[in-house]
């Protein structure tokens, strides 16, 4: 088994409900970093067919939209979402850093938390429903949008666990490792070709740019809040840069 199926199996496992084989328990997880564009490129690729299927049924963009969303959750058991909720309610509501820990590691949601989700969904939606209007075939564009948004966000991803130290010693973000410099410049890379590959040379620089500086920042929040970051920090960030670049990509359309 080459050690990059090794690492696209190890992320894979980690990003997705998908059930495929166990990696070669001999290649370092750590290294799954690298694979994660790809994995977002495969949840990318399922979407648009999901999205271009309920097209086809003549259900409407709006609910071809939602139903899409619905798809991307079970393949990634909500994950991101789960991350997006808990950051939302712990920078939100926590009064000390202590406190915010403790409630992103709270399996109950809070009003923050609801309004995050809300707002992440809608706004995914919305922006799938644009891109379906924009063209001539209403799949193509949204599908487009799907495979840049997952692949390019899952790619942006391991640059944050170089710039910030892990807040807490124990947690998902802990087993899965901190990226080495070369695996989280190869996932960057990665990501940056599937979005040019699906967008346009300038809307994936654009999204490129837009989501350095979004890393940047998040970063920083997560540093001032809670000293670092941790898993739900990692998968709040995967929202935001996935809505970044479908907003991109319709701004671009």
């Amino acid at each position: 088994m080459s050690a990059f199926l090794s690492d696209f199996l190890n992320a894979a496992g980690l990003l997705t409900r998908l059930p495929l084989p166990a990696a070669d328990p001999r290649r370092p997880f750590r290294h799954a970093a690298r694979a994660y564009p790809a994995v977002g490129l495969l949840i990318g690729l399922l979407a648009a067919l999901a999205f271009a299927l309920f097209g086809w049924l003549g259900l409407g963009d709006w609910p071809a939209a939602f139903l899409t969303l619905a798809v991307s959750l079970l393949l990634t058991g909500a994950l991101h979402e789960d991350g997006l909720a808990d950051v939302a309610d712990g920078f939100g509501g926590g009064r000390d850093r202590e406190e915010k820990l403790a409630i992103l590691r709270d399996s109950r949601i809070g009003s923050y938390g609801v309004l995050a989700l809300a707002l992440s969904v809608g706004l995914r939606a919305s922006a799938l429903v644009l891109l379906a209007q924009a063209g001539p075939d209403e799949a193509g564009l949204a599908g487009a949008g799907l495979i840049a948004a997952h692949g390019l966000s899952r790619g942006l991803l391991p640059l944050l666990t170089l710039l910030q130290p892990l807040a807490r010693r124990d947690g998902l973000a802990v087993g899965a490792g901190r990226s080495e410099g070369g695996d989280a410049w190869t996932a960057l890379a990665i990501g940056f070709v599937v979005a040019w590959a699906t967008l346009s040379f300038g809307a994936a620089l654009l999204a490129l740019l837009l989501g350095l500086a979004a890393v940047f920042l998040f970063g920083r929040l997560a540093e001032r809040q809670i000293g670092g970051y941790t898993g739900d920090v990692l998968g709040a960030l995967q929202q935001v840069l996935e809505i970044l670049v479908l907003l991109v990509a319709v701004g671009l359309a």
